[in-house]
């Protein structure tokens, strides 16, 4: 027969049970979600970012409590997935490139079809059937749910403190500073220059120093770390691939919530990414008239010329996809979501 527990007896239990999950929250106590970033306070992805912990706090009536850590202070992107994995940080936002060792499949951004695409074409394989596919993957390996759509900075371009650089031509030898994943690293090469992969809080120090020659970045990323000060003269506009962030939040804790608050988490992303999107295109565009202001030349490649070099890259793109391990769903995928609109 069973016996009653004791008082002591019950309270051992409880406080087990509480040191369990660290999501049990005590009464009346609101739910603590800590977003980790590494760009600055005035990069876009911060501000967005804090504006959606902002307006879910607002909508919980404070039983969600959010803090939005900048630069860093908590975890570099490169080691914020493995944090969120392990429960020591609730949400993350980081971009696809530092991704790819968890799941190979996020450097499809970076894709010889997708170079130097419009936004809306971009967009189609993201938001469709490709990113889809992306999301459950990351759910499987970091235990992670992804909230909606992807947060996307804008294009990245090639960026030079050393040479000006006013055709593809002009990169050849040159160390340039990626932001990472295989797929950048290869295009990188294609063009005859050298990756790098400096952590970007220590770029600006490190361009200045001649650590690299150039890098691969938005306007924004550029104008937002005043680049200029650290070197940056000339920036070659080739719009190469869409910078791409992917809001997850921790399962343990999402799954922690009420239901009413599970839904609020999800539904106040989906109701804000597209203000967030609009907001990051307008950005950039006030970015590039700011380097110019500091001094910052910049040349925009003739549309021939792209699609003569995405046409000379797609030939290794099969070669490509094996090196990066894609899985074997990829290709169909991304085809399917390229497919002109009837």
């Amino acid at each position: 027969m069973t016996q009653p527990l004791s008082r002591r007896g019950f309270v051992a239990v409880t406080a087990a049970a509480a040191l369990a999950s660290p999501y049990v929250a005590r009464a009346a106590e609101p739910f603590r979600l800590r977003c980790s970033l590494d760009t600055a306070p005035t990069h876009m992805r911060n501000i967005s970012i804090g504006d959606y912990l902002q307006k879910l706090e607002a909508a919980s009536g404070g039983r969600i409590k959010t803090e939005l850590f900048h630069a860093g202070a908590l975890f570099a992107d490169v080691n914020v997935a493995k944090a969120l994995l392990q429960g020591q940080v609730e949400m993350a936002c980081p971009g696809t490139w530092v991704l790819t060792g968890f799941v190979p499949d996020c450097d499809m951004v970076n894709l010889p079809v997708m170079y130097s695409q419009p936004i809306e074409i971009c967009r189609r394989v993201t938001d469709g059937k490709t990113g889809a596919h992306v999301n459950t993957q990351l759910h499987t390996k970091l235990r992670a749910q992804v909230l909606g759509l992807w947060l996307q900075l804008g294009f990245q371009h090639w960026c030079s403190a050393t040479r000006p650089i006013t055709a593809l031509a002009d990169l050849k030898g040159m160390k340039i500073r990626i932001t990472g994943g295989a797929a950048m690293a290869w295009r990188t090469r294609f063009f005859g220059a050298n990756p790098n992969t400096t952590a970007w809080p220590d770029v600006p120090l490190a361009l200045s120093q001649g650590t690299f020659d150039g890098l691969i970045t938005t306007n924004e990323s550029a104008f937002s770390a005043k680049l200029w000060e650290a070197g940056l003269k000339s920036s070659l506009q080739d719009r190469q691939n869409v910078d791409n962030y992917i809001p997850m939040v921790s399962e343990a804790f999402l799954h922690a919530l009420p239901k009413d608050l599970q839904a609020l988490v999800v539904d106040t992303w989906q109701q804000s990414i597209a203000g967030f999107r609009t907001q990051m295109l307008a950005a950039q565009e006030r970015a590039l008239a700011g380097l110019h202001e500091h001094g910052v030349v910049y040349t925009i490649p003739p549309d021939e010329e792209i699609a003569a070099v995405r046409k000379k890259m797609m030939s290794e793109q099969p070669k490509l996809m094996k090196e990066l391990r894609l899985t074997a769903e990829l290709p169909k995928l991304v085809a399917e979501d390229l497919r002109p609109v009837a």
